[in-house]
């Protein structure tokens, strides 16, 4: 299954990309077409309160070396100082509490992964909450997700150990630029330039986490990768087409994976991981876990 081949049955059987990933969900699975979206209606109930727990409250992590930037982020917000506008601050804000959550070992909705988490969630909840969409249009939007991330899974990786840091948030932004299309009315061709769009600008990006965690960089991360999905949204919305078809972007990504030397895989013994910073943060988780 790939972008062409799904554009082809959409056009011949008057599909979204929602209604596709239903349909095919239903027909592999043998699950009823309602049991699938109120899966999906679960799923969006989690992302809701992760997105929204650590900017009501300062989360820690686990570790101690994150968190509170949520909550001092959308106390920013409020009070009218960010520059981004009203959509991408709060999907910034959102992004980071995801993140927080998960680091503090709080659920969360991996999608595709855990430590890219935000992204998704941040992208289809603040445009629904700025632009007043229906809850059915943002489960719609979850599917449409869903079903660019099965590809990009098929095709090249959604780990970080395998891919780099490419493969998950790089993944995620491709998802929830997708997404953004589909719940705003986009054609599905839309979608895929937006996802191709939002592999582009993130192609390359090493797994780096200081200490090992999902923490460092990660988290931000998740808001920068919300950043670039809702402007290669936008850009494809605005009729913008991406000249390297998103099969094509999905191919390259696996082959820059591939790749990546394996200090830049996950394993923090490179990039930011083994900064001066870096390292000296790792030793300190280190003497925090001796018994």
């Amino acid at each position: 299954m790939n972008a062409v081949e799904i554009l082809r049955a959409c056009e011949k059987d008057g599909l979204s990309l929602s209604g596709y990933a239903v349909k095919n969900e239903s027909e592999t699975t043998g699950l009823d077409p309602e049991a699938i979206r109120a899966r999906f209606e679960r799923m969006l109930e989690v992302m809701e309160k992760s997105a929204e727990a650590a900017r009501q409250e300062p989360v820690r992590s686990v570790s101690g070396l994150t968190g509170g930037d949520a909550y001092q982020y959308e106390q920013y917000r409020q009070r009218g100082g960010s520059i981004l506008g009203e959509t991408l601050s709060l999907a910034a804000a959102c992004a980071l509490s995801c993140s927080e959550v998960n680091a503090s070992m709080g659920r969360i909705v991996a999608c595709p992964t855990a430590g890219s988490c935000g992204i998704v969630p941040a992208a289809v909840l603040s445009v629904a909450k700025t632009r007043g969409i229906s809850r059915e249009k943002q489960v719609d939007a979850l599917l449409c997700a869903g079903l660019v991330g099965q590809i990009i899974g098929e095709h090249a990786c959604l780990a970080g150990a395998q891919g780099g840091c490419q493969a998950e948030c790089g993944s995620a932004a491709a998802m929830a630029a997708a997404a953004v299309v589909e719940m705003l009315g986009g054609a599905p061709e839309q979608s895929f330039h937006g996802a191709a769009m939002a592999i582009k600008n993130i192609l390359g990006l090493v797994c780096d986490p200081v200490a090992g965690l999902v923490e460092i960089p990660c988290i931000k991360r998740n808001a920068g990768g919300v950043a670039g999905a809702l402007l290669a949204a936008d850009l494809a919305l605005g009729g913008v087409q991406s000249r390297i078809p998103f099969d094509d972007a999905v191919e390259a990504m696996d082959r820059v994976g591939k790749q990546l030397p394996s200090s830049l895989r996950e394993t923090a013994a490179g990039g930011l991981a083994t900064t001066k910073a870096g390292l000296e943060m790792a030793k300190a988780v280190a003497r925090e876990s001796q018994p």
